[in-house]
């Protein structure tokens, strides 16, 4: 018999349909029905807003939307796909011809020309014009380093035993002879300082700066304030000892004292909230034992007190010196009255409201004698020129 025969004698012969089976069709939407479907959000929006979803970075589900009506406008494939679902015309949109810098910044809708925008318009890299000076100093070789090299040892003990400290660099006046810096992490010492010069109303000089690591330059004194603004520090002078002299000292030699730095650890608040109060005094014995009872004394507002500096002075009257300290920081003196423990009022005089580094500079200029060049600005609490 004849297959295909057979074959269609079986299909018509198939009352209940079981032989009847359609292909079946794929449930996923294609690429235009989720087109269509995504545009259809937009619509939505429009509904519900009464407005076009806007740039709105702080709500992201409204700038998604944003960029995709965004993207479909400019499709024109996409805008002829979606046309018949755009009821509310919202593909429609006229161009506007941007003939002038004014339109390039009135059709800025996300803002990217903005003034506030990230330094868009801040030039950070375009080098800028300077005047070159006749002469640059650079660093070489210091031929008699080997007479240098024990006072930078020296400096690294007392580093290292908090004979001498490193603060924030803040005045180009502290660029004295025989002070210590350090620049880029590299310890210098300045050996001289030049003739002085005054350009456009700043002092100026040639120094000689000898560095730890057996260089030295011949640099300005403004140059070698500029760095040391952005990447130095100032190191103190040593706490035990003649500040500014290299001179070692010996048995002809007197010692006469101690000139002391306090700071006062009471418990009321209204010195707690006095800010860079410091005592500066002078003894004829060690500070440590000067200092068994403060808390007994009105001297030290009856309460305990830190030994912040000491300075062993040798060679001078330490009375007079104490005097001339009192007198440069005068304007700043205390007042303020304590009673002891009988009740009797005091006024301490010697409690002086001054940054811990101006104190030590004026000392430093006491002792080397330039205090008589300066004075101390109240206002801005530094040391200036007179």
């Amino acid at each position: 018999m004849d297959r295909n025969k057979i074959l269609d004698e079986i299909f018509n012969s198939d009352p209940m349909g079981l032989l009847d089976v359609k292909p079946k069709k794929s449930s996923a939407p294609n690429a235009d029905e989720r087109l269509i479907a995504s545009f259809q959000e937009i619509s939505h929006f429009f509904e519900k807003h009464n407005r076009e979803p806007q740039p709105n970075i702080e709500n992201p589900s409204e700038y998604q939307l944003y960029c995709r009506l965004k993207n479909l406008r400019e499709d024109g494939d996409k805008v002829m796909l979606c046309e018949s679902h755009d009821k509310y015309s919202l593909l429609k949109t006229e161009k506007k011809e941007l003939k002038s810098i004014e339109d390039v910044f009135e059709d800025d809708s996300l803002d990217l020309l903005d003034s506030d925008s990230e330094g868009l318009f801040d030039f950070k890299h375009t080098p800028k014009e300077t005047n070159m000076p006749d002469y640059v100093a650079c660093r070489k070789p210091c031929k008699d380093f080997v007479t240098y090299e024990p006072l930078f040892i020296q400096c690294q003990v007392d580093l290292k035993n908090d004979k001498r400290r490193l603060y924030p660099f803040k005045n180009e006046q502290d660029i004295t002879e025989g002070h210590f810096f350090v620049l880029k992490g590299v310890l210098l010492y300045v050996a001289h300082v030049g003739e002085k010069s005054n350009e456009k109303g700043k002092v100026n000089a040639r120094l000689r700066c000898v560095f730890e690591n057996g260089t030295e330059s011949d640099m300005l004194l403004r140059s070698l304030s500029a760095e040391l603004y952005k990447n130095g520090r100032r190191v103190s002078e040593n706490e035990n000892g003649l500040l500014g002299r290299l001179n070692d000292i010996n048995e002809e030699d007197d010692e006469a004292g101690f000139i002391y730095v306090l700071k006062s650890l009471s418990s009321n608040p209204n010195i707690q909230n006095i800010q860079n109060l410091y005592k500066i005094g002078y003894s004829n014995t060690p500070v440590e034992e000067r200092i068994k009872n403060a808390e007994q004394e009105p001297t030290y507002l009856m309460a305990p007190v830190k030994i912040i500096s000491t300075y062993k002075c040798y060679n001078l009257n330490p009375q007079k010196l104490e005097q001339l300290i009192h007198n440069f920081f005068g304007k700043t003196c205390l007042n303020f009255d304590i009673f002891d423990k009988n009740g009797t009022r005091h006024t301490p005089r010697e409690w002086f409201i001054a940054p811990l580094d101006a104190i030590e500079q004026a000392i430093e200029f006491i002792i080397s004698g330039e205090i008589v060049d300066y004075r101390y600005d109240t206002e801005r609490q530094i040391i200036v020129g007179k």
